[in-house]
């Protein structure tokens, strides 16, 4: 019998995983943008949230940030680049670049990180998510 090469075989499990945070921003960011309490299913007691170096834990305290402290009644994400990677616990690391712009504001680069896990098979949910606009002061 012949196996196939292990390169082949991490290829092929990278593309499953870029499949997957692709699937996953195209959703997160299509509710988040038309609702953004519709987001919660996403998030589970023990994630984690950081937004501009503020950090907080648990699903309760992550929806209020985005809920209620974020001031701006429309958003927009525009993802530019989306590059996603296993993570050795059976997770995947989504990185995201791109553009997002609030109500009348000019659009900013912005970078975001989502750690997701799935403790069952198929109930994916985000374990770390950090935020950062990419602004240029200077």
């Amino acid at each position: 019998t012949t196996s196939l090469p292990r390169t082949w075989n991490c290829l092929h499990i990278m593309a499953e995983y870029e499949a997957l945070g692709q699937q996953f921003c195209s959703g997160y960011y299509a509710q988040y943008d038309a609702n953004r309490a519709t987001v919660e299913p996403f998030y589970c007691d023990e994630s984690m949230y950081s937004f501009e170096g503020k950090s907080m834990q648990g699903k309760a305290a992550i929806m209020k940030h985005i809920t209620e402290d974020l001031r701006f009644q429309a958003v927009q994400h525009a993802p530019t680049a989306i590059d996603c990677q296993p993570t050795y616990d059976g997770g995947v690391v989504i990185q995201v670049m791109g553009q997002l712009k609030t109500d009348d504001d000019p659009p900013h680069g912005f970078a975001q990180t989502f750690v997701l896990r799935q403790p069952q098979p198929g109930a994916w949910f985000i374990y770390h998510d950090i935020f950062r606009l990419v602004l240029h002061n200077g």
